[in-house]
């Protein structure tokens, strides 16, 4: 066991622990994202255009409810990476603990909320009618399954904190290849469409839930019996990153939310070429979204350690790493276009749309990455808050006016270029307060009352 507590990014070539962790994080995505898309095909088969647009609509709304759990793998990860870099397995076994017990209350409150308001929300994207009916339908029977999710997502994030990506990627791998067996038997053999595609989302969140744990009870001393006193004890610390975590992943849904309804006003043919972008994004770009899961362990143990020269490597090292993959899925786009048309038998403005992903506005994604990597290291530096601001401000200031203004004067195709045009802006702002974050950690003798306020996560464990 003692082996297994050992923080093992504290040493070794920093690109080299960013690339296998992003790269095996990224298998599992994926796998997830890559089942999304089939799905898309699936549906597109089906030849009911509102079919394609209502999973475009409810894409939107699960990417809200995903972005939850994305927050609350965020704190647990932070908290038990920084644990083992100080080297106390026992804090680190407590925390998974009560994180996890916090991640699975929080989610079935929040998963009842939205399942309660589900007309009003998907009315807000922009649905209505027919389309709005079948959107509803499938995510009445997805929402529910959010504890699940969760558990699976926070399960991941703690094993990555222990720097065993290949057991996190298992989890996902798995439930992906549950979600493909079913697809097509409900989909197509029990005639179900949306309702099975639906049903198979779910099967595959509990087994990933499942595969999550499993290695955490076996190989890292699993959970201990929670106590009031320690849930207490945690408590603060847990939403002191958890609250602006979620904040932070809740922008970017929020941000969508709005282009999609922006796109609404050109026709559910626009509105089914994004959806098609939106599922062709995360399976092209799923090792830019593993960045910010790998990076945040190296980041957070080295933080632990107090080696913050480490850390300003390890977070250029992310950064190099973004550039060079993002070149790399820009040329494969660009060949593959016309294939990819052809799959999804887009035609009209939804092949415009493709091929513009397709072409200029993959490389912009650099500048996505360069936010990943940005937020991960906020995070994990005691500085959430800093990262909710970015966030915000680039789902908000940094793409509604981009994208009116650029829909106005472009139409459809206005409504992609003016979301990738503020990623830019802040992705250099990220950037910006990430270094200065780590210059104050490198240099901490006479704080601000804002950077002690912003170290209390950290220091609450180092005065006990």
């Amino acid at each position: 066991m003692a082996g297994q507590d050992q923080a093992k990014f504290l040493q070794g070539n920093l690109f080299g622990h960013v690339t296998v962790m992003a790269l095996t994080g990224s298998v599992g995505l994926v796998a997830v994202f890559l089942v999304d898309f089939i799905d898309m095909v699936f549906i597109s088969m089906l030849g009911v255009p509102e079919l394609a647009a209502a999973v475009g609509f409810a894409g939107a709304i699960l990417f809200f409810t995903t972005s939850f759990g994305i927050g609350m793998a965020i704190a647990a990860g932070a908290l038990v990476a920084r644990a083992l870099g100080r080297g106390d397995a026992a804090a680190a076994r407590r925390l998974t603990t009560n994180t996890m017990l916090y991640g699975i209350a929080a989610a079935a409150v929040f998963a009842a909320i939205v399942w309660a308001f589900l007309r009003p929300i998907t009315a807000l994207v922009g649905a209505s009618g027919e389309t709005q009916e079948l959107a509803i339908g499938y995510l009445a029977i997805i929402v529910p399954s959010l504890p699940f999710l969760i558990v699976g997502m926070m399960g991941g994030a703690i094993l990555r904190a222990h720097g065993d990506a290949r057991r996190a990627m298992a989890a996902t791998l798995a439930g992906s290849a549950v979600n493909l067996v079913l697809d097509p038997i409900l989909i197509f053999g029990l005639g179900l469409e949306l309702t099975g595609a639906a049903l198979a989302s779910v099967a595959a969140r509990v087994t990933i839930a499942a595969v999550a744990v499993r290695p955490i009870l076996r190989a890292y001393g699993g959970f201990e019996a929670p106590t009031l006193p320690g849930m207490a004890r945690d408590l603060g610390p847990v939403f002191a990153i958890a609250l602006p975590a979620i904040l932070t992943q809740l922008a970017t849904p929020v941000g969508s939310a709005y282009v999609i309804r922006a796109m609404a006003q050109f026709g559910e043919a626009a509105v089914a070429g994004m959806a098609i972008v939106l599922r062709l994004t995360p399976v092209a770009f799923a090792v830019v979204f593993a960045l910010s899961g790998a990076i945040g362990p190296i980041i957070g143990q080295n933080a632990g350690a107090g080696d913050f020269a480490r850390v300003r490597r390890a977070y250029t090292a992310g950064l190099i790493f973004a550039g060079l993959y993002t070149l790399f899925v820009t040329a494969l786009l660009l060949a593959l276009r016309g294939p990819l048309a052809g799959l999804f038998g887009a035609e009209g403005v939804a092949r415009d749309l493709l091929f513009l992903f397709c072409g200029p506005l993959a490389l912009a994604w650099f500048f996505n990455a360069a936010i990943f990597v940005s937020n991960a290291g906020l995070n994990n530096l005691g500085r959430p808050f800093w990262s909710t601001a970015v966030n915000w401000g680039r789902h908000t200031v940094g793409t509604v006016p981009f994208v009116a203004v650029f829909a106005a004067w472009l139409g459809a195709p206005g409504v992609l270029i003016g979301q990738a045009v503020g990623g830019v802006l802040f992705a250099g702002l990220a950037a910006a307060l990430t270094l200065q974050a780590i210059g104050r950690e490198e240099r901490p003798e006479g704080p601000s009352p804002f950077q002690r306020a912003a170290r209390q996560v950290r220091l609450y464990y180092e005065r006990r």
